[in-house]
């Protein structure tokens, strides 16, 4: 009796997953590897094995690693949390940042106004609209309902931007003068 050399290779993840033999076409065996039986089990889960094997064979080889790892991704979160998916975790991503530029905004506010108070004889300009903390405009005046804004700098008097739209409503210049 002739002893067989073939090496045994394990299934993977998806045929694993699916009670199938892996075959050595398997267009699941690159992507799916049998240490990650969870990956497969949540893209079939999400997406399904049949729309997941459509969408690879579609694609060109060098764009099939990309995709499977999409996937794997948008099911992982969609597990995690069925309504938002991934989009949760991208507004969640969104407002940390939101968050972050705001305390640094406040920050360079800060230091301007320590920078001003420390030599007054330097005339330091506002921060440009992107650099300023959302509570600046409160406290001084900007309640963003259009028109010019008021822009205080601490040891400064209040200057006044016109709004870009008050050249329509006069035309001779100074800003809106309330008459039309």
């Amino acid at each position: 009796m002739a002893s067989s050399s073939s090496t045994y290779n394990p299934p993977c993840a998806a045929c694993k997953f699916l009670r199938r033999k892996c075959t050595a076409g398997c267009i699941f065996s690159g992507y799916f590897p049998p240490e990650e039986p969870q990956k497969f089990a949540n893209v079939h889960k999400i997406f399904g094995a049949s729309n997941v094997a459509k969408l690879l064979n579609d694609l060109l080889p060098h764009q099939r690693d990309d995709a499977v790892q999409s996937l794997a991704y948008e099911a992982e979160a969609r597990v995690r949390d069925p309504v938002y998916g991934c989009v949760g975790a991208i507004s969640f991503l969104q407002r940390q940042v939101d968050r972050l530029q705001k305390e640094l905004d406040a920050a360079n506010a800060d230091l301007i106004r320590l920078a001003a108070a420390s030599s007054p004889s330097v005339h330091m300009p506002p921060p440009p609209p992107h650099q300023r903390p959302a509570e600046f405009g409160r406290r001084f005046g900007n309640d963003g309902g259009g028109g010019g804004r008021f822009y205080q700098t601490p040891g400064y008097q209040i200057t006044y931007n016109a709004s870009p739209w008050a050249d329509i409503y006069n035309p001779h210049g100074g800003g809106f003068d309330g008459n039309i």
